[in-house]
């Protein structure tokens, strides 16, 4: 499936404001909240274990297990003085009331501080209503997502079983985009945008930090250009545009955090309640199950991944990311693997001559570390669906992959072969172990079961898993002889 335009819509917009909070609320839950407002509140300085936020491990399902304990608002510390360079003007647009503008001001001026960057101009900016927004998002979202396009992905990823057959992606983003927005950074157009409530409130004010946050990562990093954070880069590689989507919103979220932490007011606090209190997002609720995990996984372990770097050497080794960039989920969800471990490269024939003209090419890329546990844990089945430890012992040997899908638009079958190199044969074979209780749920009991091969014979059509070595060969077919052909040719010299 390609990845790289949810990649760049979840960068864009803050989908929901849940989001913002992910960090905070589903790592020590929402009671924690009064406890931080009650307590005695330092700016960060040096990286000590006194400065950094600390958070427990979690696992994949641990956003749902939200608290709801009381929040108590405490007397507001004084906010620092730090002020923007003399010579940086502050683009205000004149709808902005002024009274909100100097909050901005002073918001920005607090990020500049906690995060120790400096900008290097200014930033359009402007409060609009949601309908101002989500047009303006819509209009950049579908000028480059098709409905074609959107019908490819979901070829992909029904192929991969996270998605049912006729599922409307295109229909389900323009829902989505009408529910989920509460501001954006456009690094493209250099401007930021925060929906406007009854009033510039708690979560408003969160959101503008946040996204201040983002302006200062473009002014000082250069996210498209410096980074290669683009459409077509994404497209080329959606693996390394996940880990660089991971470590941009990582690295908002934890000065978001340290941000309420030092100044946050006690209206802030009761705002933020009272929008959770109220707060329902049905959309993003009935969205398929690996699709909700894919929208926060840039959050939460992007949170984890910066908060690992800020440990081990503060802000100047998170900033030191920028120019050594992650290239892999593998490297966000282990943080203590970057930089070295890097996906090896793993190259799959070309098929299209054996297939013939009536079969289309829909997607190739990478599965890497996090979809490969998201097929395994948050598939469509309830029943192929394992255990979280499980998925994630099972995926956590991943080495490098390489995946491609075809279509035959005449009798609407699909073609899947994904090829995985573990990082040793142990690996492989607990990867093969689990892939067939996941694909046993899913197809039914097996037709074939040796060491080296396994295969099922299903409605859909045919499907089997090799084992060879460090790798694995997964291949969902029409039916068993073009399957064969199709693991033929891999092993092809």
């Amino acid at each position: 499936m390609d990845n790289s335009k949810r990649n760049l819509i979840i960068f864009a917009v803050i989908f929901f404001i849940g989001c913002l909070f992910v960090g905070m609320i589903s790592l020590i839950g929402v009671g924690a909240l009064g406890y931080l407002m009650t307590t005695e509140r330092a700016v960060i300085t040096e990286p000590t274990n006194e400065s950094i936020i600390n958070v427990p491990e979690i696992t994949p399902t641990s956003v749902n297990d939200t608290q709801t304990d009381e929040i108590t608002p405490t007397a507001t510390p004084q906010p620092t003085t730090t002020l923007l360079p003399q010579n940086t003007p502050v683009a205000t647009q004149p709808e902005i009331p002024p009274d909100i503008a100097v909050q901005m001001d002073q918001i920005e001026q607090e990020v500049i501080e906690l995060r120790k960057l400096q900008p290097s101009g200014s930033v359009s900016r402007s409060l609009l209503s949601r309908s101002q927004l989500r047009q303006n998002i819509e209009n950049d979202f579908f000028e480059d997502y098709s409905s074609e396009e959107a019908q490819d992905d979901s070829i992909a990823l029904i192929s991969l079983g996270l998605l049912e057959s006729g599922f409307d992606m295109f229909t389900f983003y323009q829902a989505l985009l009408s529910e989920q927005i509460a501001g954006q950074y456009d690094h493209e157009k250099k401007e930021m945008d925060v929906i406007q409530g009854l009033d510039f409130g708690g979560p408003e004010r969160w959101t503008y930090a946040h996204e201040y946050a983002h302006a200062l990562q473009d002014q000082n990093f250069d996210i498209e250009n410096g980074l290669n954070y683009t459409n077509e880069a994404c497209e080329e590689d959606s693996e390394r545009c996940a880990a660089v989507q991971a470590l941009l919103e990582g690295d908002a979220s934890m000065l978001e955090l340290e941000w309420f932490y030092n100044y946050a007011t006690p209206e802030d606090v009761q705002d933020i309640q009272d929008f959770y209190s109220e707060y329902e997002s049905p959309i993003f609720d009935s969205a398929p199950n690996f699709l909700r995990e894919d929208f926060v996984f840039p959050y939460r372990y992007g949170l984890l991944f910066v908060e690992y770097l800020f440990d081990l050497g503060g802000w100047e080794m998170v900033d030191s990311a920028y120019s050594d960039l992650p290239v892999s989920t593998e490297q966000i969800i282990h943080p203590e693997r970057y930089p070295d471990d890097k996906p090896i490269p793993v190259n799959l024939p070309e098929l299209s001559p054996l297939l013939g003209d009536e079969w289309r090419e829909v997607d190739r890329g990478i599965l890497g570390e996090w979809y490969t546990y998201l097929v395994l844990a948050h598939g469509l089945n309830p029943e192929a669906r394992l255990s979280e430890l499980e998925a994630q012992a099972a995926s956590d040997g991943w080495g490098g992959d390489a995946y491609i899908v075809y279509y035959n638009e005449i009798n609407q079958n699909i073609l899947l072969v994904v090829h995985t190199m573990w990082e040793s044969t142990g690996e492989a074979t607990q990867f093969y172990n689990s892939f067939q209780r996941h694909s046993t749920g899913r197809f039914g009991a097996p037709t074939t079961v040796r060491l080296d091969h396994l295969a099922w014979t299903h409605e859909d059509g045919y499907t089997e898993l090799h084992a060879q070595d460090q790798f694995t060969t997964w291949i969902l077919a029409p039916n068993e002889d073009l399957a064969q052909a199709i693991w033929t040719a891999i092993q092809a010299p």
